[in-house]
Parts: C-alpha cells; sequence; structure tokens
C-alpha cells in the first residue's frame, strides 16, 4: 500500500500546504509540526519556483520569500531529513517541471525516496506527458499524484485508471487562492472518478473556512487547504506556527 493511503484511513484527511523557507526553514519545520499536531493527515511541501503558474498572488508571494530568502532544493531535502526523524505523516512534494529537469529528475526523485517523500505533485506537467516522470517515480516508490480540473470530464477516467497516491481535484478554474463560493459539481466529478478507480480523491484550490471545508469533505475523501496557511505565515511570521495549529484544528474538526 502506498504510505500516503494512510492518510485517509480514518476518515476524511486533512492536507496542509506550505511553501519550504517562507519565511525560512527552520518556521517551515515549526509550521509542519503544528499542523501535524493540530491534526493534518498529510502535508504539501510547496518548492519555490520564480514562475509558479498555478499559484494566486498568495502563494506566488511566498515563493517569492523563500527565494528571496536563499532556499536552495538541497537546503529543502537537507530539512525533510531533520523532518522525518520524527514526523511520521505522509508527504509529498508540490513543485514545477523545470525545477526537477535543473535537478535532474533521476537525482530528484531518487532523492525524494531516500528522505521519505512519498508523493510528487507537478502542477504544469498534464496528463499527456507523464511520462517524462513517471518510470523514474515507479522506480523508486514515489507517488506521481494526479490532478483533475472541473473541465477535466471527458478525460477523467483516463486520468483515474492511472492515478496513484491520490486524486487531487481542483474545485474551481483559476489559480489557487482563497474563494467566497465554490460552485464546481465536486460530487458529479468523485462518481465519475468511482467508475474507474478507489484511489482517495482530494480537494484543492480555494478551500479556506470550516463551513467550506465541511461542505467539500460531503463529497470527497479529503481538502487540501493552502492560501490560508500561507496568509498565517505572512501575517505573523515566525510566530504562525501557533496559529496553524489552531487553524487546522479547527478546519480538521469541520470534515464529515
Amino acid at each position: 500500500m502506498s504510505n500516503i493511503k494512510k492518510a485517509f484511513e480514518k476518515g476524511k484527511a486533512f492536507i496542509a500546504f506550505i511553501t519550504c523557507g517562507d519565511p525560512d526553514l527552520e518556521t517551515t519545520e515549526k509550521a509542519v509540526r503544528a499542523a501535524v499536531d493540530g491534526g493534518a493527515d498529510l502535508i504539501e511541501l510547496g518548492i519555490p519556483f520564480s514562475d509558479p503558474t498555478a499559484e494566486g498572488p498568495v502563494i506566488q508571494g511566498a515563493n517569492v520569500r523563500a527565494l528571496r530568502g536563499g532556499v536552495t532544493t538541497d537546503k529543502i531535502f537537507a530539512f525533510v531529513s531533520r523532518l522525518r526523524r520524527d514526523v511520521t505523516v505522509p508527504l509529498v512534494f508540490m513543485t514545477y517541471a523545470n525545477v526537477v529537469f535543473s535537478y535532474g529528475a533521476e537525482k530528484f526523485i531518487s532523492a525524494c525516496a531516500d528522505i521519505g517523500i512519498d508523493g510528487l505533485i507537478l502542477p504544469d506537467v498534464p496528463y499527456e506527458e507523464k511520462d517524462e516522470f513517471l518510470p523514474v517515480c515507479r522506480k523508486y516508490g514515489v507517488d506521481l499524484i494526479s490532478m483533475i480540473a472541473p473541465t477535466s470530464l471527458d478525460r477523467i477516467a483516463m486520468i483515474a485508471k492511472e492515478a496513484e497516491g491520490f486524486l487531487y481535484i481542483v474545485s474551481s478554474l483559476g489559480v489557487t487562492g482563497a474563494r467566497e463560493n465554490i460552485d464546481t459539481d465536486l460530487s458529479a466529478i468523485v462518481a465519475e472518478v468511482r467508475k474507474s478507480t478507489d484511489i482517495p480523491c482530494a480537494v484543492g484550490f480555494g478551500i479556506s473556512t470550516p463551513v467550506q471545508a465541511k461542505k467539500m469533505s460531503a463529497s470527497a475523501d479529503g481538502i487540501i487547504v493552502g492560501s490560508a496557511i500561507i496568509k498565517l505565515l505572512e501575517k505573523y511570521g515566525k510566530d504562525a506556527p501557533a496559529y496553524i495549529r489552531d487553524f487546522v484544528a479547527s478546519m480538521k474538526s469541520a470534515l464529515v
């Protein structure tokens, strides 16, 4: 069994996204631990990139702050190694294809396996191009996590059949960021996925309140929250971990 699936074994999963190095890796480490203490079942770690095309202004800002602070992929690998001494929840990296290409795909993915990364999300790699990375991911036991958008209806079965770890369902069109209303018919998307696989489905993009978390989790197996957490880091800086713990606890308790 994929280690990622363990995040979904005890009910609806809460997945927290945190950008590595915003404002520094020491704070990132404390933020991850705080999220786990608050009940996070899986942590999605963002490796900063200069052109994060899937991200809205909040997470773009986190990328800029982290890169200006001198964070590098190697520093992030070392940070995760320290984290893995006692943090046992599944961990996945979210980054962009160029980060992996520039590091060397096999070198990057083998390092992920060595430090205890369970999965990899590459938003700018469509299904049709995933073979650039999938064979190497399978070689080292790292799940390459697929994404489904509201516009993917005629491609859902194709994507779902080969999905690994969990399916990342994008709740709405556009980039990441909190939204007042999410109107996508998620139940229809999940129902279509279920025709092909029983892999867990987690919903992300725009979820920022317990009310939204409750609504989204009614259709899916888990939710992913990023921008709302990054806003706490932007506002409170090194003091953010305590606020993150309380926020995650409130969101986790709302899942149905």
